[in-house]
């Protein structure tokens, strides 16, 4: 019996090529239902960002978002459907919902269980009170990319703004920036370029929370576009390149940044706004807030809390070299902290955290902690919460029993309050997300 020699030269190939395709299908299926049944396990459900839910009547498992992924396997295909896997992985990038030919996912904030305080904004980054407007962390963009597209697309928005506005209102400045982070820092750029009048305010350092990165922290970015300086084009650096970047950016254009500037109050004007600091009042036509989530660090309010070897965060680790150091908190930042400073040379490190697992930190740091636990290196204390800080020690309390440490240094990674206060005060709306955009 005789073959047919199209058989021969086009369906076997597509057979074989099928079979293939089908075998790699179910070990990628297998892959993703361990990893899910894993972070299951391990309690690792609750994403901490902006994160995608998938609609399944609408999924066709085309696999389309878990390529797109810049954060590789966060989402898989399980039973023909895309799943989040690995959901404390996720950081909001929000690539998957953008290469979705079906139109399946959706981004949103908080989950049923934990709830998110997202202030009021609209498409124009616009708040309930016409003439502020919101970009970046603080409207739950944490991403550098994001934060820093989103600061050059409001300060269009104001542009537009102030365009339509008829009235003629004679004031010094057409917008206050308020915060040197990412956001604050493209959107004043954009300023510049559109040779608006303003002024950018900074409580604290230039950069924001990338500032106050540990030392050599590689920050997860994707290509972003500057105002006056255009593409960056890298997607993983460091912490020092990306201010280095963006300290030279400031020196070619000219930028001025009022450091020392903790705004006080937002009042509304018959003709705009007056921005309040410690030192000075703005004037201004329109307000962008480009401030972080954190706000205030939130204290532990325990006794010797007050004392100047208690800090909130890490600026450099090499400073700790040598000392017994304590480190508070089970997020990225109180890894970090532990990561960078159990690296350093004859120094005795600890972290203490509430709860059973650090289920909110990203699966590197998660891993990174493992290893130098495993080498003896740190020592971690889950379920323990710091009672009292003497000039000497620390004691914690895990369970029934009550642990005192040598202590030289604490750095407490306990997140910040949210400038709710502050932003209800300004009269923003400001709503809790249970898992919705």
């Amino acid at each position: 019996m005789s073959v047919n020699p199209v058989f021969a030269v086009y369906i076997i190939p597509l057979a074989i090529i099928a079979f293939i395709y089908l075998l790699l299908g179910k070990r990628s299926e297998k892959q993703a239902m361990s990893a899910h049944s894993e972070a299951v396990e391990a309690k690792l459900t609750e994403p901490a960002s902006l994160h995608p839910i998938i609609d399944p009547a609408k999924c066709l498992a085309c696999g389309a978002c878990v390529a797109a992924c810049p954060e590789g396997r966060i989402l898989g295909l399980i039973q023909s459907k895309a799943v989040l896997i690995e959901p404390t992985r996720c950081i909001g990038h929000g690539a998957c919902a953008s290469s979705c030919p079906f139109d399946a996912i959706t981004l949103v904030f908080g989950t049923k269980k934990r709830g998110v305080d997202i202030p009021h904004v609209g498409s124009d980054f616009q708040t309930n009170i016409p003439g502020i407007f919101i970009a970046g962390e603080l409207g739950g963009m944490g991403l550098i990319r994001n934060a820093i597209e989103q600061g050059r697309q409001a300060m269009e928005n104001i542009v537009n703004s102030l365009q339509a506005d008829k009235n003629g209102r004679d004031l010094p400045l057409d917008v206050v920036v308020i915060g040197a982070g990412p956001a604050g820092f493209s959107a004043s750029l954009s300023a510049m370029q559109h040779k608006l009048r303003f002024v950018t305010l900074e409580q604290d350092s230039f950069g924001g929370t990338v500032a106050h990165f540990p030392r050599g922290k590689l920050v997860m970015t994707a290509p972003a576009t500057l105002p006056l300086y255009g593409k960056m084009n890298f997607r993983e650096t460091t912490k020092e390149i990306l201010l280095e970047l963006w300290y030279d950016v400031m020196k070619k254009t000219g930028l001025r940044v009022l450091y020392g500037e903790g705004v006080k109050k937002i009042m509304p004007t018959e003709n705009g706004f007056v921005v309040v600091t410690a030192s000075a009042r703005y004037a201004t036509k329109t307000v962008l807030l480009a401030i972080g989530r954190r706000g205030t660090p939130r204290k532990l309010n325990i006794p010797g809390e007050e004392q100047s070897k208690v800090v909130y965060r890490l600026i450099d680790a090499e400073q700790y070299k040598g000392q017994h150091v304590l480190i508070v908190g089970g997020g990225d930042s109180a890894l970090e902290a532990a990561i960078s400073i159990a690296q350093q040379p004859d120094t005795t490190t600890s972290i203490a955290y509430r709860s059973k697992s650090f289920s909110r930190a990203k699966q590197k740091n998660r891993q990174l902690i493992e290893k130098l636990q495993k080498s003896g290196d740190l020592q971690v204390l889950f379920e323990t919460t710091p009672q009292s800080i003497s000039p000497t020690e620390v004691v914690l309390q895990q369970k029934d029993q009550t642990i005192v440490l040598d202590n030289q240094a604490v750095i407490i990674c306990a997140g910040g309050i949210l400038p709710t206060g502050f932003l209800k005060e300004t009269g923003i709306d400001v709503e809790k997300k249970y898992g919705t955009a």
